[in-house]
């Protein structure tokens, strides 16, 4: 239900991550229209109010990579012990199958558990369009959306490089140049929306340096600049990506895509794990920025970002959830944890702390996608976009002494109580309010044995 005005009242703990770590005790948010008004002891008349005693509020997570069709592929016994390249040769064989529906089903799934576990915007990198299928993905993705309430960017991913040319992809899920091109701009016109608080944004995100050619990622970098909308691909995920790049082109990843023109405060890579010294000090010099995608990384063997480094050189990094089937869940809850503790393991006492993860998630989140002047920290003026956790569950007995690193040396575990997006409360008692969870749960598990038996 959509709300012009709401009143949160009585909040334990409000933290703001805003750019002086201000936390606030003991206070109350009013928001109209979709924007913070208040943060204040004052009392407001609104048409829903919220009782926040005992609730820890946070600003809403940002998602900054994401494959949301993959959750109809997550928890295959055939691949749960591959590395990328030999994951993705069987896969593309089911993937290659994605229709309309599995789009749908797959958005509502992915989305709905991310807002029920904090996330207010997500980015998702949709790069399968299948030969046989019509060029409505996208538009399917924004539906979904729109439903369940949650702010949402986009891509108009892509492969153009087959097997047979040199790629990893099948030729059933690589297009042309110019269908691919044709279909941003129009994605671009028909949903950019780059005011204040928008709810709808486009991105271009070419798939890989192995599944496209250097024309289309020069070409998307001249379209998306002349439309002035972000970049992103995958990049330094894998030595094997590494070994392909220097193979074919004769130069290591990131070499590689400047060549293309792909570097700059518009453009971010997902995964950069593999970056040396000097690429770590291009990045930070050009404001290129990095998705951080621990689980995946993890499951899938890639390795350690150097994510405590990158910070401390002013790399802009966001966190991110990644595909499902390379994550097995859609929780950025989860991400914040384990990044923090993957920090740990590889720093140790010059680790980021969990606080600071918890910028990443959220400030970070919003720089990388350029909304950092209304997304990211809770203050007046920025969008009503966060989450409300109870104190007083049992699992958080003992954490009152450090709120903002809670989420990271804790963790908090199932759903939030409350999450709000753009002034509208989109979970409330940890169960998403616009769409009958159980219906589309059952209806998504028919489609995933379809598409799982297609082959």
């Amino acid at each position: 239900m959509k709300n012009k005005t709401l009143f949160i009242k009585n909040v334990k703990a409000i933290i703001s991550c805003d750019s002086n770590d201000q936390v606030y005790e003991n206070m109350n948010i009013f928001i109209e229209s979709g924007v913070i008004k208040d943060i204040s002891n004052k009392v407001y008349e609104a048409e829903k109010t919220i009782d926040a005693t005992g609730m820890i509020i946070y600003p809403g997570l940002i998602n900054t990579h994401h494959h949301l069709y993959q959750i109809f592929t997550r928890n295959l016994p055939e691949v749960q012990n591959m590395e990328l390249f030999p994951w993705l040769l069987h896969l593309y064989e089911i993937w290659k199958n994605l229709d309309a529906d599995t789009i749908r089903f797959s958005s509502l799934v992915g989305m709905g558990e991310l807002l029920k576990t904090g996330c207010t915007t997500c980015f998702d990198h949709h790069y399968v369009f299948p030969n046989n299928v019509a060029n409505n993905l996208i538009d399917v993705q924004f539906e979904a959306a729109t439903e369940l309430g949650i702010r949402m960017h986009c891509s108009r991913g892509s492969m153009s490089l087959s097997k047979k040319d040199g790629g990893l992809p099948p030729d059933a899920v690589v297009q042309s140049v110019e269908e691919i091109l044709n279909d941003s701009e129009r994605l671009i016109k028909e949903y950019h929306d780059s005011e204040p608080y928008s709810m709808r944004q486009m991105v271009l995100a070419p798939c890989s340096p192995f599944s496209v050619t250097g024309e289309l990622m020069k070409k998307s970098a001249e379209l998306a600049r002349k439309y002035n909308v972000r970049l992103h691909t995958h990049l330094c995920e894998t030595i094997d990506e590494e070994n392909f790049t220097i193979e074919k082109f004769g130069m290591r990843p990131l070499e590689y895509m400047k060549s293309l023109g792909w570097i700059g405060d518009d453009v971010w890579f997902a995964h950069g794990i593999h970056f040396n010294d000097e690429e770590l000090e291009l990045l930070a010099k050009t404001k290129t920025g990095v998705a951080h995608c621990p689980v995946s990384n993890m499951k899938l063997s890639s390795g350690i970002a150097r994510i405590s480094e990158m910070q401390k050189m002013e790399i802009p990094v966001g966190l991110a959830v990644d595909g499902s089937a390379s994550n097995d869940g859609s929780n950025i809850l989860e991400e914040i944890r384990v990044a923090y503790l993957l920090q740990r393991l590889k720093y140790s006492n010059e680790s980021i702390g969990g606080y600071e993860i918890l910028k990443l998630a959220t400030n970070g989140g919003a720089e990388i996608l350029g909304r950092q002047h209304d997304l990211g920290s809770l203050k007046v003026g920025k969008a009503a976009d966060l989450f409300m956790i109870d104190s007083n569950r049992i699992e958080l007995v003992g954490t009152q002494y450090d709120y903002k690193a809670m989420l990271g040396t804790v963790g908090v575990k199932g759903s939030v109580d409350y999450t709000i997006v753009n002034g509208n409360v989109v979970v409330e008692n940890g169960k998403l309010v616009n769409i009958d969870e159980k219906k589309v749960a059952l209806k998504a598990n028919i489609l995933v044995e379809k598409l799982n038996c297609s082959n």
